[in-house]
């Protein structure tokens, strides 16, 4: 059975943020939960707050003033914190009439149930982690367009191996978040209690696209990790080849002076 919420309301106004690389939950021991997987607690005079270990806050029924409060608390929580965090905002409407989906930037919902509401914080929580990505990758995108272009060029000298790999770190660490962590292609766990929600849940991913923006992500990370790998290869063989040139360099300075030094000897001798 469905549990309701914001009796009263016909609207109610949501606002996501992705607030740090990872959540501590364990310290919500106090709150009052009203759901789990994902955790949903009441919060602020009458709202309710979802919780994602992976970083994300979505506050349902919220002031501003109650919202600065509640993510002020939250902060001692919040590990790794990011400075401007990504967030989305849109506003529910309860409209029993009306078929569930987002029409003109409002989410049209039966009823404000705590099932419904654990759903559109998972959609609206991934929706603002591949935003923040997507920034992030395209800041990655743009530094490592002009190294594919000096691999284009023949141009391999002015791009050290630290840099290369830092890239190649980046993709692996952005890819394993992604998959790991946030599981954005994977169903929430909500819907195996009520597979009724299955139709909302397809439309909502499919406003928000995240399939088709993880795919563009898993592409662009794929084409920088390559990119950084070839160039780092090129490097590790360009410092490969210098080191031979270098032994030659000894064995013939070598050869050299040995015969040198034969050439003092003999001319003495004689």
């Amino acid at each position: 059975m469905e549990t309701p919420l914001f009796s009263g309301h016909r609207r109610v106004s949501v606002r996501a943020l992705f607030v740090g690389q990872r959540l501590d939950l364990g310290g919500l021991e106090q709150a009052e939960r009203l759901a789990t997987a994902p955790l949903l607690v009441r919060a602020g005079s009458s709202g309710a707050v979802a919780l994602f270990r992976y970083g994300v806050v979505v506050l349902f029924g919220m002031d501003a003033i109650e919202e600065v409060g509640y993510l002020d608390d939250l902060k001692r929580l919040v590990v790794e914190p990011f400075e401007q965090p990504e967030y989305e905002t849109i506003d529910l409407v309860a409209d029993p009439n009306r078929s569930e989906r987002v029409e003109q930037a409002e989410l049209i919902l039966h009823r404000f149930t705590v099932e419904r509401l654990q759903l559109v914080s998972a959609v609206l929580a991934k929706s603002v982690v591949l935003a923040h990505y997507e920034t992030r990758l395209a800041q990655s995108f743009d530094r490592v367009e002009p190294l594919a272009a000096d691999l284009q060029s023949g141009n391999r000298a002015r791009h050290p191996g630290r840099e290369l790999l830092r890239h190649i770190g980046d993709t692996l660490l952005i890819h394993g978040k992604m998959v790991g962590r946030v599981e954005v292609l994977e169903k929430p766990e909500v819907l195996w209690e009520h597979p009724e929600l299955e139709r909302l849940y397809s439309r909502l991913a499919d406003e928000y696209e995240l399939r088709e923006r993880q795919s563009a992500l898993d592409r662009k990370l794929e084409l920088i990790g390559r990119t950084a790998e070839t160039l780092l290869g090129l490097l590790q063989s360009k410092r490969s080849l210098r080191v031979e040139w270098y032994i030659v360099i000894l064995i013939l300075v070598e050869i050299v002076l040995t015969l040198y030094e034969m050439f003092i000897r003999h001319g003495s001798a004689g």
